[in-house]
């Protein structure tokens, strides 16, 4: 699958832009705040309905503008296709496929399989345990419509026993109906989670060695309640009942996972500089692509945002050589230095272009293969 054309109008600070993709490597240069990460943003949205930046939909619309637009044509296992967003802020965003809307947002999920890099991923390990179930379920999800429809029917559970908490009631049979239900989906979700993180993980570890090169352990693992009680969900909200009526919400369960990240034994956060942090985060992208390509059927596209800061020369250099490679589909990157994209279109064989940003517009710069 790959991006062949893309139209914006009022998506941050991009008035408008109409570009025309390499179907192997897309570069972006310029300096910080032009609007590298705002094109790849517009490319995120288009697969997940929603901004890599965590800004609400309104939020996108160019200052001053009334309404943004974003159009995307692709050719998708052999097949033209369109996706088409546009928002007016303070009413429903439009979202079509083919010119179709969709009924649920939730049915795009996976349509048009996304891996991003960003310098967000710091807190894949600095942050909470929700960040990596965040996205631990995003890469599920892309490619196990089942689990994204346990997803959904845990989470209202849980919503619906958490107010029976705070509510203070006591009648067991409502209790029941809602546990019952998250029981079921508990299930699911832990049994994908397990799995997933031991393929995952051999994954991963290849990637990081791939990169690192010096003979770091990297390592990973998933941490759940269900994962280590045998008695299943139901059993576990009968242990912490008394003390969920106290606190006043549901203290187990999968909405409290989490996936343990380890460096020769010792966790990341704690033990790791902040090149072996970015390689780390690298190596778990990279990880969910080979990921997703296989579930999918389809190469994903890859975006990769300022990955090269914090790596030393020889990461980056290897680095370059991963990318390069012919495991992977159609690539945009974007960075302030101009030798680093410079030395990845050398390396590759394949079609190739590479843009100037300055203040939301794009300048053409070179152009191979096209």
């Amino acid at each position: 699958m790959h991006l062949k054309r893309l139209s914006i109008t009022n998506f941050k600070n991009i008035a408008d832009a109409r570009l025309q993709f390499s179907p192997k490597i897309n570069c972006f240069l310029g300096n910080n705040g032009m609007g590298k990460s705002n094109l790849l943003d517009a490319v995120y949205y288009l697969s997940f309905c929603k901004s890599f930046s965590g800004l609400t939909d309104s939020a996108l619309v160019k200052r001053g503008e009334e309404f943004m637009t974003v159009r995307g044509e692709y050719l998708r296992k052999g097949i033209d296709e369109e996706l088409h967003v546009g928002l007016i802020p303070g009413k429903r965003k439009s979202f079509k496929r083919g010119g179709k809307e969709y009924d649920r947002l939730s049915a795009h999920i996976g349509a048009f399989p996304l891996v991003m890099v960003a310098p967000a991923d710091q807190e894949l390990i600095s942050g909470t345990g929700e960040e990596r179930r965040r996205f631990m379920d995003q890469v599920i999800s892309q490619t196990d419509s089942v689990y994204l429809d346990n997803l959904i029917r845990y989470g209202r559970a849980l919503q619906q026993r958490n107010k029976l908490l705070r509510d203070h009631v006591a009648d067991p049979s409502l209790y029941l109906a809602v546990e019952l239900s998250m029981e079921r989906s508990a299930a699911y979700i832990t049994s994908v989670r397990q799995q997933w993180v031991a393929r995952l993980t051999d994954i991963f570890e290849r990637y990081y060695t791939l990169i690192a090169a010096d003979g770091e352990i990297p390592s990973m693992g998933l941490k759940s309640h269900l994962a280590t009680n045998g008695g299943g969900m139901m059993a576990l909200l009968d242990e912490t009942r008394r003390h969920d009526e106290i606190v006043g919400h549901t203290t187990v369960g999968p909405h409290r996972d989490d996936i343990e990240l380890w460096l020769n034994g010792m966790p990341v956060r704690r033990a790791a500089s902040q090149g072996q942090c970015k390689t780390y985060t690298i190596a778990l992208r990279l990880a969910q692509y080979d990921f997703m390509r296989e579930g999918a059927g389809m190469k994903p596209l890859l975006l990769l945002d300022d990955i090269f800061d914090k790596l030393d020369a020889s990461r980056v250099e290897r680095v370059v050589e991963v990318v390069s490679g012919d495991i992977f589909g159609q690539i945009f990157i974007t960075d302030t230095n101009r030798d680093h994209l410079d030395n990845i279109m050398s390396r590759s064989a394949n079609d190739h272009r590479s843009w100037m940003v300055e203040s939301g517009s794009f300048n053409l710069l070179t152009s191979s293969g096209l």
